[in-house]
């Protein structure tokens, strides 16, 4: 059983948890995304809970940089080892890896998941982080995943 008010900082991969991992292109080449309006509010649940939220993203998008802008919510990007920045975390905010969330979906994933105490993946997660995860999300990616998971976090912390 996980004990949901042991997290103390939530880092969440971008696209496929964020957003449903499809991409739009227009003919100049401006990509856009599909994101959930609820995880706004999720997020701002646990952040007044003092819980630490980040996005650590492989990809480098300005649509990355402006939804985390929107939800006031540090985000680093073009980011390889995922493990690497998410031991940073740690070490900055004094949260040990052992109360830090990690919410992924893909192979990119795997270093961080498999060093946080909470390693998370969405419903549609890839079957190769399965061995790794503790929890999967009833939503989707881009489907109120997040929103749940910080529903998840808030209630805990409540009760």
């Amino acid at each position: 059983m996980i004990i949901f008010n042991k997290i103390k900082a939530v880092v969440f991969d971008f696209d496929g948890v964020f957003t449903d991992n499809r991409v739009h292109v227009d003919e100049n080449g401006t990509e856009s995304v599909s994101c959930s309006r609820s995880d706004g509010i999720g997020i701002a649940r646990i952040k007044k809970l003092g819980i630490n939220v980040y996005i650590v993203s492989t990809e480098t998008n300005k649509v990355v940089s402006t939804r985390a802008k929107k939800l006031n919510i540090k985000c680093f990007q073009n980011i390889e080892a995922k493990d690497l920045i998410v031991r940073e975390i740690s070490k900055t905010t004094k949260v040990p890896l052992d109360q830090i969330c990690f919410l992924g979906n893909d192979i990119n994933d795997l270093p961080a998941l498999k060093i946080v105490g909470f390693p998370m993946g969405v419903n549609d997660s890839f079957p190769e982080i399965e061995t790794c995860i503790k929890y999967k999300t009833k939503n989707k990616g881009g489907h109120g995943a997040v929103r749940e998971l910080c529903d998840l976090i808030y209630n805990s912390y409540s009760t």
